[in-house]
């Protein structure tokens, strides 16, 4: 689904069409249906000024795709959000940390599928997303991140960027996903280098490489499955 941005700038959710609409979506086929973009419009609301409501919850998301959660000061500094909505984002946000830590184990991963499910959201990206998953020894998650952002068909890897919050958590193994914004499944010569590059670094840290999963919003390619792990 992709909204209009030539829309005007007083808009709030109420006013677009029907079918486009993020909180009838989620009350139709439930919060999980929504893209990242959908959920911070319904957080965010409206627009504001000169900008409508999906401008600033695309630059919203931006900031959050970056390695450390913004504060209330670099939320504010995107241009039309103000306080108000800047702490909306932010009590969200905490909300999801505390209820995480509620849950207590993490979400195992065994299958390809368990990875595809964790980081499937980050599709709907117009760049490339490094993600990596840190997993324990039964293969719970301890932490997903996005390790870099790279460009609209490729994304610069180093091993010490994915590694790095593994070895903080004493993690024992992780695996490893990016989207391909072009919806083309088939790794790149890239990819497969990045990989044998991270599995060799992995294996002298001790941390195994489950999987290397590319991704678009429908589907997944499995380096394991492959034969490429």
């Amino acid at each position: 689904m992709k909204y209009e941005l030539n829309t005007p700038v007083w808009m709030n959710l109420s006013d677009y069409e029907a079918d486009n609409r993020p909180r009838e979506k989620m009350e139709m086929k439930g919060p999980e249906s929504l893209s990242d973009l959908e959920l911070l419009m319904v957080l965010i609301s409206s627009g504001s000024g000169e900008r409508n409501v999906e401008a600033l919850s695309r630059d919203a998301l931006e900031l959050l795709d970056r390695k450390d959660d913004p504060d209330l000061s670099r939320l504010c500094a995107i241009k039309g959000m103000g306080k108000a909505k800047s702490a909306q984002v932010l009590a969200a946000l905490e909300l999801g940390r505390r209820r995480q830590r509620r849950l207590g184990v993490g979400v195992t991963i065994s299958s390809p599928g368990d990875i595809y499910r964790e980081v499937r959201h980050y599709a709907t990206r117009s760049q490339e997303q490094f993600i990596v998953l840190a997993l324990n020894g039964a293969h719970e998650v301890l932490n997903i991140f996005v390790a870099t952002i790279g460009l609209v068909n490729k994304t610069l890897v180093h091993p010490r960027e994915v590694f790095a919050d593994p070895l903080a958590r004493r993690a024992t193994a992780i695996a490893v996903a990016h989207n391909h914004p072009s919806g083309v499944l088939t790794p790149s010569d890239d990819d497969v280098n990045i990989t044998k590059r991270l599995k060799a670094s992995g294996d002298i840290l001790g941390i195994k490489i489950l999987d290397h999963l590319v991704f678009t919003e429908n589907a997944y390619y499995s380096f394991l499955e492959h034969g490429l792990l």
